[in-house]
């Protein structure tokens, strides 16, 4: 098959891989809060997130993530030399922490289907950001490769988790104060 057409399918799985990511830990968040309704709106609440979650992971995501594993072995097959350099190396450890992320959420997809997840609704929220670190790591460093700086990477990546940790407790503060209005 040629380069550029496997290089295409492979970033399309990885973003469509991403965005089932992003949004099955959304879909956990609602399905958690759906805990505090009445009754009768948390039954049909969680009825339905069940739902929308399960599609989306085992449609979408699975899929996906599979995908852009067999891609990126197709990619390394016709490109081995990528193998030498550091750059792919450090990618590919970003890359297996992503495939844990992923088995995590399997994990609390498994904890629904008995009915239960054991995480808060924050704690959710702070889970989501991991992914959206591992995206700008992995982006950052196929773009730039051995033009980033060690340094300046991981001075990058900790900066962004910073902002990101403090968006998560400035939007805790407002919908508590919210809340707190009504």
């Amino acid at each position: 098959m040629n380069y550029l057409y496997l290089k295409s399918l492979h970033i399309i799985f990885v973003t469509t891989w991403f965005a089932g990511l992003f949004y099955m830990i959304r879909l956990f968040i609602y399905y958690k809060e759906a805990e505090n309704k009445p009754e009768l709106e948390k039954d049909i609440l969680q009825k339905q997130y069940h739902l929308m979650l399960k599609r989306l992971w085992y449609i979408i995501t699975w899929p996906s993530a599979i995908l852009t594993f067999i891609f990126a072995a197709l990619l390394l097959h016709t490109q081995p030399i990528w193998l030498s350099t550091n750059w792919m190396w450090i990618k590919l450890g970003f890359v297996l922490l992503l495939y844990l992320y992923h088995f995590s959420c399997q994990h609390m997809v498994n904890q629904i289907e008995k009915g239960t997840l054991k995480y808060s609704a924050l704690s959710l929220r702070i889970w989501n950001e991991v992914a959206t670190i591992l995206l700008f790591a992995i982006v950052f460093l196929v773009v730039l490769k051995n033009s980033l700086g060690w340094i300046f990477g991981t001075l990058g990546i900790v900066g962004i988790s910073i902002l990101l940790m403090l968006g998560i407790k400035l939007y805790k503060r407002i919908r508590d104060k919210r809340s707190w209005d009504k």
